[in-house]
């Protein structure tokens, strides 16, 4: 079982896969070649599912930070006998895109680790135990010169080091003495079968991949990044992170670059996030339109309508989630040899809501479209098509019920979130049509717009709570309904729409004033069990805040929900209500995107305020 806390682990990317590195060195979670691999180390989900550690002998503490505008780790271990520093990275290859924008085009699917030692001197163990198929698999290690031939089912590994290290049990492992000076370079690579085994790499070639690592991220960081409002190092690197969780070969943005870290502790809300959900990654688009000027924007839609591959329209819903290939069966299985994390089980990979029914998919991906339409170069006709057939397609299903933005594995009911944001679709697609070339199906659309919009309006409000509620007829509050003002369908200062953010406020949060996205205890969700605060929710309740003027609280929410970052600026999906801990799949792009997007109404707030 593991029992490291989520918030002691830093992520690594190569804008293909990630890599989980926790605060004493250990690399306990690397899926390759893809996010939604099988792991090679998965001590994450159970201490016998492999790792990669690189640590002082003996007593130490530990530091650790990125390096400045990078997703480059290093860790500092502080000994009585000298300081010895770790650091790591996924090599994302030179950046030669002439607009900077091309991050990880040229990853050669490398985890780099460079050792130095600062002061004094240190004695360091390297011990690496691999463990293919979610640690199924122990494989055959023979040396080779400079390193470990590393082979066992479908991975072949190659393991470059500048230590002779012993092997035994699948296992790799030695110990050296670093003095004030010294440093070495390690770095894990694959092939595949019937190639090559992948080539052991010089001690020179390995610093030059780091460095040109940190120069490409840096590049990135530099041509994109140009937020300058309130909490701007927070903004940027929570950019960075929604880029670190970016597929670069198709463009499609993955939640979390983990599977089944829980909602609760030893509870059955273990879900796979290392997907592309339409939602979620449409978010992240906009987010990146504050955090870090999205010229990817083009390579996104052009995924999503590939993706979808024409199945869209008035009798075809669009499917919720992708892999990151586009791939559409993502059939659920669980591992039942992994424990999971703290026994939180069960561990699963596949997600089951790949076949649900939820209809604000219309709406958040026409949202991202309209909002990132100057950085789509080239809008051709099959997209303007599939952006059609999203508006065509929410006329039709706005009147049915669906599962939800929580992807409730319950009954589908008639979400208020869910009309909302197909009011957002056909509203978005009216803005657009002109670049549609579909100005005919604006008066479809502007009918079924003020339709969806009276209903909800209608039978979304519940006088006796005083607040728009979870579905039509409910008595219960949902977070997302802070959403209603921040897309625009009422302002933040009607009536309604103030009583609704003070019920939120004073009613679905906890003792620390983070936010639930509703009460579990109803059994909407068809789960057993409680859940934790949702940092997004939080963010959510400060950007309607900003947006009603009410500035200083606003502020307040925001800095209760950022400072739940870990000490490397990461936010996981929740907060353990009873004890502060971060709960969920980590690092989580819901998270960031809301932590950018309150950011930046708080700065338009603050701005409008002034005049």
């Amino acid at each position: 079982m593991s029992d490291v806390p989520i918030a002691d682990h830093a992520l690594l990317s190569d804008c293909h896969t990630a890599a989980l590195v926790t605060r004493h060195g250990s690399v306990d979670w690397l899926c390759c070649p893809r996010f939604d691999s099988p792991s090679v180390f998965g001590r994450l989900l159970d201490d016998d599912a492999g790792h990669w550690s690189i640590r002082p002998v003996g007593a130490f503490t530990a530091t650790r930070r990125y390096l400045d505008q990078t997703l480059v780790l290093e860790t500092t271990f502080h000994t009585p006998t000298g300081t010895l520093a770790v650091t790591d990275a996924m090599a994302v290859g030179p950046n030669e895109h002439p607009h900077g924008h091309a991050l990880g085009n040229g990853a050669p699917h490398m985890l780099v680790r460079s050792v130095s030692c600062r002061d004094g001197e240190v004695r360091m163990r390297v011990r690496i135990e691999p463990r293919a198929e979610y640690g199924l698999l122990r494989p055959l290690m023979s040396h080779v010169p400079g390193g470990l031939n590393i082979r066992g089912g479908p991975e072949w590994l190659m393991l470059s080091s500048p230590m002779d290290l012993a092997c035994a049990d699948s296992s790799a492992y030695g110990e050296v003495t670093l003095r004030a000076g010294d440093e070495l370079q390690f770095a894990l690579h694959r092939s595949t079968w019937g190639l090559e085994p992948a080539r052991i790499w010089s001690q020179e070639e390995i610093a030059d991949w780091l460095a040109v690592t940190v120069q490409a991220w840096r590049a990135w960081s530099k041509l994109h990044q140009n937020y300058e409002g309130p909490w701007r190092e927070l903004v940027h690197h929570s950019g960075r992170v929604l880029q670190g969780l970016t597929f670069r070969p198709s463009g499609a943005i993955v939640a979390a670059p983990t599977t089944s870290l829980p909602e609760g502790v030893g509870g059955e809300r273990n879900w796979d996030y290392r997907y592309s959900w339409v939602r979620d990654a449409s978010f992240t688009m906009e987010a990146l339109w504050v955090a870090a000027c999205p010229d990817e924007a083009g390579d996104f839609f052009t995924f999503m309508t590939t993706a979808a591959a024409g199945a869209i329209g008035p009798d075809y819903p669009l499917q919720i989630m992708f892999g990151v290939n586009g791939e559409h069966d993502l059939t659920e299985r669980t591992l039942p040899h992994l424990r999971g994390w703290r026994d939180s089980s069960p561990v699963r990979v596949g997600n089951g809501a790949w076949n649900q029914h939820q209809i604000d998919v219309y709406g958040e991906l026409l949202g991202a479209a309209h909002l990132l339409a100057d950085k789509i170069s080239e809008m051709d006709c099959d997209m303007r098509a599939f952006l059609v057939a999203l508006a065509d397609a929410a006329v039709v299903r706005c009147r049915e019920a669906d599962h939800g933005i929580w992807e409730v594995r319950g009954e589908p009911r008639h979400f208020v979130y869910s009309k909302v944001m197909c009011w957002v679709a056909l509203d978005r697609a009216i803005g657009l049509a002109d670049r549609l070339q579909a100005q005919d199906r604006v008066p479809v659309w502007s009918a079924a717009r003020d339709e969806v919009r009276e209903r909800v309006l209608r039978e979304g409000w519940n006088a006796s709570v005083g607040a728009f509620t979870q579905y039509f007829g409910s008595a219960d509050l949902d977070a997302s309904c802070l959403m209603m003002p921040i897309v625009g369908f009422l302002p933040a200062d009607d009536p309604r729409m103030l009583a609704t953010i003070d019920a939120i406020a004073d009613r679905l949060t906890d003792e620390r004033g983070l936010v639930y996205r509703y009460r579990t205890e109803g059994g909407v969700d068809g789960l057993a069990g409680e859940e934790g605060t949702f940092l997004l929710c939080t963010f959510w309740l400060a950007q309607a805040l900003a947006e009603a003027g009410r500035v200083n609280r606003a502020t307040e929410v925001f800095e209760r929900a950022a400072g739940y970052a870990n000490d490397v600026g990461l936010l996981a999906e929740e907060v353990d209500p009873a004890t502060g801990e971060l709960l969920g799949n980590f690092p989580q792009a819901f998270s960031h995107i809301g932590l950018v997007n309150a950011a930046w109404s708080i700065s338009q707030a603050r701005h409008r305020a002034a005049l």
